[in-house]
């Protein structure tokens, strides 16, 4: 995901979003986003703190919160595929293997906040199902290539904070070796030979 982020989000970025807003304002954006996506994560453990504790309708809320996260996604994918079909695949694959993990989340809170099974398996479907409403709602208007270029550095900034403080960490907590530092490198590697060779 930061290779996504640094060799094709941003770069893409700063070429759509140079047309309406200065470099510096389109690095912003990707500030912004990794912020906004750090107080938005922050939240969303709050907010399972919160139903752990609370219990009854309270343990809606992390659930909910983790499922509004995944329809943002699916607004990014689909506003990658409107800047070009490769990108939106790269995108997607991103999203998508960082959902998985937002799917187990979502049944670990309602279950341990009282919900039943059935309740965390509607919450599954609920949070599997929202990036694909997503991508649907970006169907129904189109961006222009300025205001795209600037939604893409928010995104940019999302992943890059996805990977630098969730995965790459979480990688290294699992397997605290040098070589798992190195396969992160070689995935950064092969993402920028992917994205030379699908520009190039």
């Amino acid at each position: 995901m930061i290779g996504v982020a640094l060799f094709d989000l941003t770069p893409e970025a700063l070429q759509l979003g140079g047309r309406i807003a200065s470099s510096a304002v389109v690095m912003g954006m990707i500030g912004v986003g990794f912020c906004g996506y750090m107080i938005l994560e922050r939240t969303l453990r709050a907010a399972a703190q919160v139903s752990r504790k609370e219990g009854g309708e309270r343990s809606h809320l992390g659930p909910a919160s983790l499922t509004a996260h995944s329809l943002v996604d699916g607004l990014g994918i689909g506003l990658a595929f409107q800047i070009a079909p490769a990108i939106g695949v790269v995108v997607a694959v991103a999203v998508l293997a960082h959902d998985i993990a937002d799917g187990v989340n979502t049944v670990t809170l309602s279950l341990s906040s009282g919900g039943g099974t059935a309740r965390a398996r509607g919450w599954l479907i609920a949070d599997a199902a929202a990036p694909l409403l997503g991508i649907g709602l970006t169907r129904l208007f189109s961006v222009g290539p300025g205001p795209l270029g600037l939604a893409v550095a928010l995104f940019a900034g999302f992943f890059l904070y996805i990977g630098a403080s969730e995965l790459a960490p979480a990688s290294h907590r699992a397997l605290p070796r040098v070589w798992t530092s190195l396969a992160t490198a070689a995935g950064m590697a092969a993402i920028w030979l992917v994205v030379r060779l699908a520009t190039g």
